[in-house]
């Protein structure tokens, strides 16, 4: 198992390098005060007055004056490169939610990277923040209080049942998986249970969802296991 270098009871808020970050920062700040920066994340937390609480990666993107700046007890170099900076980070930090900003909205590989990431440390509960969007993997079971009309996606990242109630369109009995049938575009239609059987639901939601989707999973129960190994 991965070691933890960053502990918190609260939820962390990560920084990655991607766009869109200032008004995602400002809505993820409301829940979080300790901030990791990913790699060059540290770049824009700086530029705008922000010092890292530490920062994770392999160092090839953060500024040489910037990583100046930072005192060398709160920056943590791993030079592994078969896996991405977030998810150096997302191993490396314990915290019931972690709010990611900066990995979605740029470039479409960096973004499936990320949501790569969110399933391969499922253990670790993570929102990752977008300009219009919100998304993060489904716990095993979970309940969120959102607006009846709301748009409500459950995205197969792997083979995979889901339950649920609320839904315009229920998803009991259904097998999801990419190339066949997946659960986009859905509608709610009241408060919204979820379980699904294995950790690979991407579920998709508006940006106006963070206050639920923050309730609801730090609320949920189900956990899934860590992974045992690096």
């Amino acid at each position: 198992m991965i070691p933890a270098i960053v502990h918190d009871s609260e939820p962390v808020l990560l920084v990655g390098g991607g766009k869109h970050r200032k008004k995602a920062f400002e809505l993820a700040h409301e829940y979080s005060r300790k901030l990791v920066a990913a790699d060059s994340g540290a770049n824009w937390l700086v530029k705008h007055n922000h010092m890292p609480d530490m920062v994770i990666g392999d160092f090839d993107s953060i500024s040489s004056a910037v990583k100046a700046k930072i005192d060398p007890s709160r920056t943590f170099l791993v030079s592994r490169q078969d896996d991405t900076d977030f998810e150096k980070c997302l191993s490396r930090i314990s915290a019931p939610l972690v709010l990611g900003v900066g990995f979605t909205g740029g470039r479409i590989d960096h973004q499936l990277a990320a949501y790569h990431g969110l399933m391969r440390f499922a253990a670790q509960r993570c929102i990752l923040i977008g300009a219009h969007d919100i998304a993060f993997l489904a716990p095993a079971e979970a309940r969120f209080d959102l607006p009846v009309g709301m748009r409500f996606s459950l995205y197969p990242l792997a083979p995979l049942q889901a339950r649920s109630k609320g839904l315009r369109w229920p998803l009991d009995g259904l097998t999801l998986a990419a190339g066949a049938l997946i659960g986009t575009s859905n509608e709610v239609s009241g408060p919204v249970t979820l379980s699904c059987d294995v950790a690979a639901g991407l579920v998709i939601l508006p940006l106006s969802a963070l206050p639920a989707a923050v309730a609801g999973l730090r609320a949920a129960g189900g956990a899934w296991p860590a992974r045992q190994t690096e």
